[in-house]
């Protein structure tokens, strides 16, 4: 807590020190002296911040982007200019500056260009993006691109857009989460407007909780991770919500196989002049085939349950020209059993202040609360009281979060720091029995972990860009609670018992872990449409999914770093070549980038490892290191009827455990080595769009037996080389197709909006396996066995299929 008040008292004393430098003295302006034109960039159709947006000025070639906010600030000698915003999809404008008096004010609205043009955009990120910006390892998929992708039951999912993009993969379906360049699941920082979303799937995988109607901006950040991010090695996945329409209200939603959608937005507290203050958006889906499948279900099946449900609402209110406050929050639940089953779900919740100190000065502090549960019982709806049982386990996050950014001529700084309070409870049991209650399970575990940082993004010249910075970690494992010293002379790979224990009481520091983060990037302009970059990252990461399943459940258990478990740490180096090209110099865009990671302090688990409501459970894992490597290719076609990408990923993925393997290096459970994706969107005229991807994959490893031996007639599997990861299953591939209907307008005024999607998943039905197992075949051998022929059980492997056919759908979309 000590460090913690020292880091709110630093920042305080900063931000108060640039404010002071940011009031001028009350003197005449000099002709040579340098002045800011700042302001916030909307959409003017609906007045959502646009994200992304390039100011361009046209005499000194300098530029900038807008914030996650829309906001953006530019200083210049004084003169008068000619800014130039761009956003791709949206109308050019240009706006002349008179900067030899005060600061100027410039809030700007764009309006969207033209259906035909719009239609066929991929992404509304300015045109060279890629080759001008600072950002490498970095994906931005556009909703209404992850829109017009085919989808699984015709519904669009932002998690499985970007699947298809180079260095993210899966184990496979029906796997949650997903893989960033040899990371794995846990390893990912998904943020829901800036909030921690620890499972991010519906249905096992199959869905992702982000209602895609509720979703304005997505970010995936692979490398050169800016020292703002922090607490995960691999990815940030950074997902931002709309605001909700300012200008009028408006109600959307959709009608599917499976579920449906209702989004309402609404304009806020108006002023006289009609200007509203604020806005909302409420969006909502629910899930039925359980409804739709009661009729049929008899037997042991009756009465199951599998359905889920989910809220986002976000609102903001502008007080005045340097206030601007949100709100936002996320309740969603998956059911599934019957007289036993389990339900798990997520709850965010985060308030935002954006204050601007200056026109060069801006603040956005957070504040967020997060909770992950789930819920294994054998009873449902609770009918028997008598004999049941039940088990719940649940990972709680609170956390303040202040980040400011200086807007300097050539230089955009960044500085802030976070809190987070972590309260982990590994599990909470209860069991009945002829209405006798016993209670047990696991303690809760706490801890701190509080971070600064402070980056700056330099424009050294017209073709050299740097972007450094530096962020410093400090984590606190807390009481109250119990820690452990283990055997130290037990051989590698086997179960290490406690022998002492010590006993801390509330808020005792346990384990203190500390790490320095820095971060580098740079770029260098070779001319107008191609750049080289690079990029060095140190991340740390102080949580752990405890998880020796083929990919992670929602049962998985989170995990602090301990005095025995010690935090992930990973360094990463990339490197890639930028081009445009085309008719229009940007018709296409095209990348390749090779990256290094080395990973230490990876959690593994013994043979026979027990991971649930196992109070020594640090006895059963294993330390070890990893490394991934590889290169990622990217093309993609921005304009005409015909738009899209290819991406193709070489990849390596190992680990070392001592003690596993042999004390050799092996493959993870998620290495693939080969990776292909194709995304193809063609628009046939207003009315029709289609769109079609293909995805290819290596198939994953798997520890198979190598041989076998007979015990009492039975066949039983043995792995005599112990070995991990000895196979791979067969490789992955699959195709899917979609199809848009836009339906007529009866007049031109009508506000009515409203298409038809249908969808095929997996249009040749291929059946790609998720895991091989093994099992005694009915038939069995006849040999020979001391001169006599003995018929003897044999194994088979049988490949498990989670989609093993096509899947048609069809969705009806509206909007007013």
């Amino acid at each position: 807590m000590k460090q913690l008040l020292q880091a709110c008292f630093l920042l305080l004393l900063i931000s108060t020190t640039l404010r002071a430098q940011e009031t001028p003295a009350p003197t005449a302006r000099r002709v040579n002296e340098q002045a800011t034109v700042s302001g916030y960039i909307k959409d003017a159709a609906n007045g959502e911040g646009l994200i992304g947006v390039s100011v361009f000025v046209k005499e000194t070639g300098a530029g900038i982007t807008t914030n996650s906010y829309g906001f953006y600030s530019l200083t210049l000698p004084a003169g008068t200019y000619n800014l130039v915003y761009t956003y791709v999809g949206f109308a050019r404008q240009t706006r002349t500056v008179d900067l030899t008096g005060e600061n100027v004010r410039l809030n700007i609205e764009l309006q969207e260009e033209g259906r035909e043009l719009q239609e066929v955009t991929v992404s509304t990120r300015r045109e060279d993006d890629n080759v001008k910006s600072m950002a490498m390892s970095v994906n931005t998929v556009e909703m209404k691109t992850i829109q017009k992708m085919p989808a699984l039951l015709g519904e669009v999912d932002v998690v499985r857009s970007i699947q298809l993009l180079p260095g993210v993969s899966t184990v496979g379906e029906g796997a949650t989460g997903f893989n960033v360049r040899g990371g794995n699941v846990d390893q990912n920082l998904v943020l829901l407007d800036e909030a921690p979303v620890y499972n991010s799937s519906h249905l096992f995988g199959f869905f992702s909780v982000f209602n895609p109607d509720a979703v304005k901006d997505v970010k995936l950040v692979k490398g050169g991770i800016p020292a703002l991010y922090g607490g995960r090695i691999s990815s940030i996945l950074d997902v931002r919500m709309k605001e909700g329409n300012s200008k009028r209200t408006t109600v959307s939603g959709g009608i599917g196989l499976i579920f449906s959608r209702l989004t309402i937005e609404q304009p806020l507290f108006k002023d006289k002049d009609g200007q509203a203050r604020g806005s909302f958006i409420i969006a909502g889906r629910r899930s039925y085939a359980d409804v739709l499948a009661k009729p049929f279900l008899t037997g042991d099946l009756k009465g199951s349950r599998f359905f889920f449900y989910d809220l986002t609402a976000k609102a903001n209110y502008r007080i005045n020209d340097k206030n601007t406050i949100y709100a936002s929050g996320y309740l969603g639940r998956d059911v599934f059993g019957a007289d036993f089953g389990f339900n798990w779900g997520n709850a965010t919740t985060s308030l935002r202040w954006n204050h601007v100190f200056s026109d060069k000065l801006f603040l956005n502090t957070t504040a967020f609360y997060s909770n992950y549960d789930y819920l294994l019982d054998s009873d449902l709806k609770r009918e028997n009281q008598k004999d049941f049982f039940n088990w719940k386990s649940s990972i709680i996050n609170y956390s303040v979060k202040p980040d400011f950014t200086l807007f300097l001529k050539n230089n955009t700084l960044t500085f802030g720091g976070q809190a987070i309070i972590y309260d982990f409870r590994p599990g909470e049991a209860n069991a009945a029995s002829g209405g006798e209650v016993r209670s047990f399970g696991l303690e809760s575990k706490y801890a701190l972990e509080s971070a600064l940082y402070i980056g700056n993004e330099q424009q050294l010249s017209r073709r050299v860009q740097l972007q450094y910075g530096l962020r410093y970690s400090l984590y606190n494992y807390l009481g109250p609670g119990e820690s452990y010293e283990f055997q130290t002379d037990v051989p590698a790979g086997k179960r290490r018992f406690p022998v002492s224990t010590t006993t801390y009481d509330r808020n005792e520091v346990i384990q203190t872990y500390g790490n320095w983060e820095p971060r580098f990037s740079a770029k260098y302009e070779l001319n107008e449409v191609s750049s080289l970059k690079v990029s060095y990252n140190r991340l740390a990461q102080y949580l752990h999914l405890v998880s020796n399943t083929t990919a992670s459940t929602p049962l998985d258990v989170w995990t602090p770093s301990t005095n025995n478990i010690k935090p992930q740490l990973a360094d990463q180096i990339a490197g890639g070549y930028f081009r445009n090209f085309g008719k229009t110099g940007t018709e296409f865009e095209a990348s390749v980038e090779l990256y290094y990671k080395w990973l230490q302090n990876q959690v593994d688990y013994i043979d026979g490892a027990e991971l649930l409501l196992n109070k020594y459970l640090e006895g059963d894992l294993l330390n070890g290191k990893g490394r991934a490597y590889g290169a990622e290719f990217y093309l993609k076609k921005n304009r005409g009827d015909l738009t899209g990408w290819i991406s193709y990923t070489l990849a390596k993925t190992e680990r070392f455990v001592d003690g596993i393997n042999n004390n050799r290096w092996f493959p993870t459970r998620f290495d693939k080595r080969h990776t292909l994706n194709a995304v193809a969107l063609y628009d046939l005229n207003k009315r029709w769009s289609f769109s079609a991807s293909f995805a290819f994959a290596t198939g994953t490893p798997g520890t198979f037996p190598t041989n076998g031996y007979l015990f009492q007639g039975y066949l039983i599997p043995h792995n005599a080389e112990s070995s991990r990861n000895n196979y791979r299953i067969p490789p992955y591939h699959r195709i899917d197709l979609s199809a848009t209907l836009q339906n007529r307008k009866k007049r031109p005024d009508q506000k009515w909006e409203s298409n038809w999607v249908f969808s095929v998943y997996n249009a040749y039905g291929r059946k790609n396996p998720f895991s091989v197992f093994f099992r005694q075949a009915e038939e069995k051998r006849t040999v020979m066995l001391n001169g006599e022929q003995v018929q003897i059980p044999v194994a088979e492997a049988v490949r498990y299929s989670v989609f093993a056919t096509l899947i048609p759908s069809a969705t009806y979309n509206f909007k007013f």
